[in-house]
C-alpha cells in the first residue's frame, strides 16, 4: 500500500517537529556493533546480554520456589540474584547504615542486604478490595508492614525474605495478582487511566486494550529479552492522566474526524539521567489495532534496540537516531503489514489528571481520589482501607501514576462519611496543594542506587509547608518531586520543583546530603499546552534539611511576581536566575 500525497505531507510535518526537551544523541558512529539483533546478530556483547541468553529470566521462578526458598539467601546463584530475580519483581534492598557517598564506590554485594523489595504488578492500577486486603496481609505478615504506592501504579513491599516468596506468590495469584515482569528488561506494568470505564467525561475505556496486551504478551518468552525496560501507558480520559510523554509507547484517546474514537500513538519517551520526551507518530490506532501496534513497537525495540552499551539501550536512543518518519515506516512495513491512518493530536486537557477530590461517574455515583503523603502507606492501612470501602458499599479502587488512590462506586450520600474515614486513616481527599503535588521515590532507605533519603525528607517538608504556605495565593497544585539519585524515578525533570539527590557542600564546607534543583518542568496538562523539561540554575542546590525553606522562598516569589494567570512553570522559565535561588 502506497502513501497518498496528503499522508506524505502529514508525516513529513510530524517528522520535522522538534523533539520538545530532547537532550540526547544516538551512539556515535563506531566500528563496533551496537548490538542490534537485526543488524549485528544476536551474539552477546556484554555481561547483561550474556546472562539473558544463557537462561531466560522467566525460568528463575522454578529455582526460587524449589531451591532458593529452601536454601535461603546464601544459596542463591549470583547471576540469578543480580539479574534474573528482577523478571519476577525482586530486587535486593540496600543494607541499612551505608552512607550515600559510598553508593557509587561500593560493589552491589557490598550495598545489598539479604532482604528484597517485591513489586506487585497492577496493570491499569485496577484493584478490588479483596486484592487490596491480600496485599495488606502480605505486607503485615512478610514485609514488616511496608507498602509504598509508586508512580507506575504498582505497590512495593520491603524486607521480604526469599524463603517467603513462594507463599507470597500463592496469595497474590489466588486473587488475580502477580509480580511477573514487574522489573527487568521486559514490558513493565501498563499504566492505565485510573478512571477507565467509570468517568463521566471519558472518551473511551482503555481496559479492553490493557487486558489484551497483558494477557497476550506479559510472560511471553519472545518479549522477555529486551535491551532494557519497556514502559507503556494508555488512557481514554481527556485529562491525559498517564504521563504518556515519558513512556516508550503510549496511546492517548482522541476522536478522529472520520474514523471516530481511537488512540494517538506516541513513542520514545523516558527520563532517567538523560531525559527525552516522547513524540507523536502522527498515527491513529483503532481500539482493535492497539495490541498489534504495541507488539510492533516492542518488537522493534527487541530487534533494533541498542544492546552493546547499557546506558544507550532505551528506545529513546533509537528514536533519536531514526526519527519518527523512519520509525513509523519500519513499524508499518516490517511489523504490522499495513498502514495506520494519520490522525490528530489530542486537545489540551481541561482538568487536572490526578483525580483527587470528588467526581461524578457515568452511572451517577461518585469516585473519590485521595492522597497519602508521598505515596507511603502500610499493610495495616491497606487492610483498613479495604474494610472502609466495603463499609461504604464499594469493592473497587485504583492506584494512579501520581502516588494517589481513587475509590470507585460511592453513592452520593456516602461521600462525606467516606472522606471522614479516609482522613482518619491519613488519606486526604481535600489535601493542601503542596501535599497533593508532592511525590518521592524510594530513596536511600531501601534503594541501592540512592544517595539521599527521600520519603521522610519530603514528608517533613510537606507538613512544614502546609503551615508556611497556608496564606499564599496558589491556585493550582505545586508539584514537588523528590528523587534520591539522578535516575528520576520521581520524574524530577517534569515537576514544578524537582530535587535530584546528591552529596553537596554546605556553607561550612561540609559534605552533606542534598539535592540539585530543577525548575519549571511539566507534562501536558490544563496548565500547559505541551510537555517540557525543567531548567537548572548553575550551583542551585539545597540541603536535605532545607527543602521547606527553599520551597517557601521560591513559592512566595512566584506568588508575588507572577504576571496574570502565569503558571509556576512559565514564571520559572521567564525570570532571572537570581530570583530562583
Amino acid at each position: 500500500m502506497t502513501l497518498s500525497e496528503s499522508e506524505t505531507e502529514t508525516r513529513a510535518a510530524t517528522a520535522a517537529a522538534p523533539a520538545r526537551g530532547a537532550r540526547i544523541r544516538p551512539p556515535r558512529p563506531s566500528d563496533k556493533p551496537n548490538g542490534q539483533w537485526k543488524i549485528d546478530g544476536t551474539e552477546p556483547l556484554n555481561a547483561n546480554e550474556q546472562f539473558k541468553q544463557d537462561d531466560s529470566g522467566l525460568n528463575v521462578r522454578e529455582r526460587i520456589e524449589n531451591v532458593y526458598a529452601q536454601g535461603g539467601f546464601a544459596s542463591i546463584d549470583p547471576t540469578d540474584l543480580h539479574g534474573r530475580f528482577r523478571w519476577w519483581g525482586l530486587y535486593t534492598q540496600r543494607k541499612p547504615g551505608i552512607d550515600g557517598g559510598k553508593t557509587a564506590t561500593l560493589e552491589p554485594h557490598e550495598l545489598e542486604d539479604e532482604y528484597f523489595m517485591l513489586r506487585v504488578r497492577i496493570d491499569g492500577g485496577q484493584l478490588t478490595t479483596e486484592q487490596l486486603r491480600t496485599i495488606g496481609g502480605i505486607s503485615t505478615d512478610f514485609a514488616r508492614g511496608t507498602a509504598d504506592l509508586t508512580d507506575r501504579q504498582n505497590i512495593q513491599l520491603h524486607w521480604v525474605r526469599v524463603e517467603d516468596v513462594p507463599e507470597i506468590w500463592r496469595r497474590l495469584e489466588a486473587v488475580g495478582l502477580a509480580t511477573t515482569e514487574a522489573c527487568g528488561d521486559v514490558p513493565r506494568v501498563v499504566l492505565g487511566s485510573p478512571v477507565a470505564g467509570i468517568a463521566a467525561d471519558e472518551l473511551i475505556d482503555p481496559t479492553p486494550q490493557i487486558d489484551e496486551i497483558t494477557s497476550r504478551f506479559i510472560g511471553d518468552p519472545e518479549l522477555a529479552n529486551l535491551p532494557r525496560k519497556f514502559k507503556t501507558a494508555i488512557t481514554g480520559h481527556p485529562s491525559q492522566d498517564v504521563v504518556h510523554e515519558i513512556n516508550d509507547v503510549a496511546f492517548v484517546g482522541v476522536t478522529h474526524p472520520e474514523l471516530g474514537v481511537g488512540y494517538d500513538v506516541w513513542v520514545g519517551g523516558a527520563l532517567a539521567a538523560v531525559p527525552r520526551l516522547g513524540e507523536r507518530l502522527g498515527a491513529w490506532a483503532a481500539p482493535d489495532q492497539v495490541a498489534e501496534v504495541w507488539h510492533g513497537v516492542a518488537s522493534i525495540f527487541r530487534d533494533y534496540g541498542y544492546r552493546r552499551l547499557r546506558n544507550k539501550a532505551r528506545l529513546k536512543f533509537l528514536l533519536a537516531d531514526w526519527g519518527v518518519e523512519k520509525f513509523r515506516d519500519v513499524l508499518e512495513t516490517e511489523y504490522l503489514g499495513y498502514r495506520l491512518a494519520d490522525g490528530p493530536a489530542a486537545p489540551k486537557p481541561l482538568t487536572i489528571g490526578d483525580h483527587v477530590g470528588v467526581h461524578r461517574q457515568k452511572d451517577g455515583r461518585r469516585y473519590v481520589g485521595a492522597t497519602p503523603i508521598v505515596g507511603r502507606t502500610s499493610g495495616e492501612q491497606l487492610t483498613a482501607l479495604a474494610d472502609l470501602l466495603e463499609a461504604h458499599g464499594s469493592t473497587r479502587l485504583r492506584t494512579t501514576p501520581h502516588q494517589k488512590l481513587v475509590f470507585l462506586d460511592i453513592e452520593e450520600d456516602r461521600v462525606e462519611p467516606l472522606i471522614a474515614g479516609l482522613d482518619a486513616l491519613g488519606l486526604s481527599a481535600r489535601p493542601s496543594l503542596i501535599r497533593r503535588g508532592t511525590i518521592a521515590c524510594t530513596g536511600i532507605e531501601f534503594c541501592k542506587l540512592a544517595i539521599v533519603e527521600t520519603k521522610e525528607n519530603a514528608r517533613k517538608a510537606v507538613l512544614e509547608l502546609e503551615e508556611r504556605l497556608a496564606g499564599l495565593d496558589l491556585d493550582a497544585p505545586l508539584s514537588l518531586h523528590v528523587n534520591g539519585c539522578p535516575n528520576s524515578c520521581a520524574r524530577i525533570q517534569t515537576a514544578d520543583i524537582g530535587l535530584k539527590g546528591q552529596i553537596i557542600t554546605d556553607d561550612e564546607g561540609n559534605k552533606v546530603p542534598g539535592y540539585q534543583v530543577h525548575l519549571g518542568g511539566g507534562l501536558t496538562s490544563n496548565e500547559r499546552d505541551e510537555a517540557g523539561l525543567g531548567r537548572t540554575v548553575r550551583g542551585l542546590k539545597v540541603s536535605a534539611t532545607g527543602i521547606a525553606d527553599y520551597v517557601e522562598r521560591v513559592a512566595s516569589r512566584f506568588a508575588e511576581g507572577r504576571v496574570g494567570e502565569e503558571s509556576f512553570a512559565q514564571w520559572a522559565h521567564r525570570v532571572d536566575e537570581e530570583v530562583l535561588r
